[in-house]
């Protein structure tokens, strides 16, 4: 297939632009991104010199723009990963998430509409359910949307609008939504790159409030078989729940990480909570599991060891997004080191 692949320079999108290489060599795959502040053109380097796939500059909410790539590029399927999508952000500043969340969504599915696309992929996110209780059962993809940050409301008017095209237009939209990810390459502003990376460095760790906030947690490589799955089995006009099965407090991910590089607990220093800060999230994946052979593969363990690894081998990676070297480096190669790459404007 000729697959798109929208915001494939940021975390799990260029993730899972790599898993698509390695797994699926025989698609072409079109790597539109706008390389706002969490885009790295770097990301997708161990993959520089393939040739099955290219890089395009360009933002979703430029409907020209993506009109042109659908048509030049015959594009038949895609995945949206493009989204502003860090919670703190989203408190301080809420419209450039209404932005690309809800009007690039929208424009993507209108020239997909025309494209006559068939499957149309809207990775999503366990944040739109809201918030858990202790005793309450995990998400399921019955669960009713409810939103309680700037973010995770935007996110869920984009997973109403992708439906709405399905039962519309017929769109044939998937939606997937997953628990925390982690792994290598992800931006240092998440929780565990920032823990690791302040730990090596001998810094105070910030943990919100009391650090009891339940999270579930999932190896990004696991997410992207996941994807994978939705994107060539998944049925159309439905969600699928992604989760690990992990479910651990911010407090026991502090003290992993601190485990892990062999750092004291002292580090560790409890700041004020953000606002609306949400208590647990929790993901039941039955449904993943019995329709498209989802299985999380990677322990908690096993992965942040991994992740420990990336941060530790990759400092000039780390270093170039602290100082801001990689905004230089991205404006000065997406044009003439990663495949064919061109800039639609």
């Amino acid at each position: 297939m000729n697959l798109l692949v929208t915001g494939g320079c940021g975390f799990i999108g260029s993730h899972f632009v790599r898993w698509q290489r390695r797994n699926h060599p025989h698609d072409r795959l079109v790597v539109l991104d706008s390389l706002s502040y969490c885009g790295n053109l770097a990301n997708l380097l161990p993959i520089e010199h393939d040739t099955g796939w290219r890089f395009v500059r360009g933002d979703i909410t430029d409907a020209d723009a993506v009109s042109r790539v659908f048509l030049e590029e015959r594009i038949d399927a895609m995945c949206n990963f493009a989204a502003e999508t860090h919670v703190d952000r989203s408190i301080l500043s809420s419209l450039p998430f209404v932005k690309t969340n809800v009007v690039g969504t929208t424009v993507l599915l209108d020239v997909a509409k025309q494209a006559n696309v068939h499957r149309f992929v809207q990775v999503s996110t366990d944040e739109v359910y809201g918030t858990l209780a202790p005793t309450d059962p995990p998400f399921s993809e019955h669960t009713p949307l409810a939103p309680r940050s700037p973010y995770s409301a935007s996110k869920a008017a984009a997973d109403h609008l992708a439906l709405a095209y399905f039962h519309t237009h017929g769109l044939p939209v998937v939606i997937t939504r997953c628990s925390n990810n982690y792994g290598p390459y992800q931006f240092p502003e998440k929780l565990i790159p920032l823990l690791i990376l302040r730990a090596m460095a001998d810094q105070p760790l910030p943990i919100y409030g009391d650090g009891q906030q339940v999270r579930d947690w999932l190896y990004v490589e696991d997410h992207c078989a996941g994807i994978d799955a939705a994107l060539r089995r998944g049925q159309p006009g439905e969600a699928y729940n992604f989760g690990g099965r992990c479910e651990k407090r911010n407090l026991e991910i502090v003290e992993l990480v601190l485990e892990l590089l062999e750092k004291p607990r002292s580090l560790i220093r409890f700041v004020q909570d953000r606002p609306g800060h949400d208590r647990r999230y929790a993901i039941d994946c039955d449904k993943a599991e019995n329709e498209l052979g989802f299985r999380p593969c990677m322990s908690l363990v096993d992965g942040l060891v991994e992740t420990v690894r990336f941060y530790k081998n990759h400092t000039d990676w780390c270093k170039n997004i602290e100082t801001g070297a990689y905004r230089a480096y991205c404006e000065r190669n997406y044009g003439s080191r990663l495949g064919t790459s061109q800039e639609v404007a």
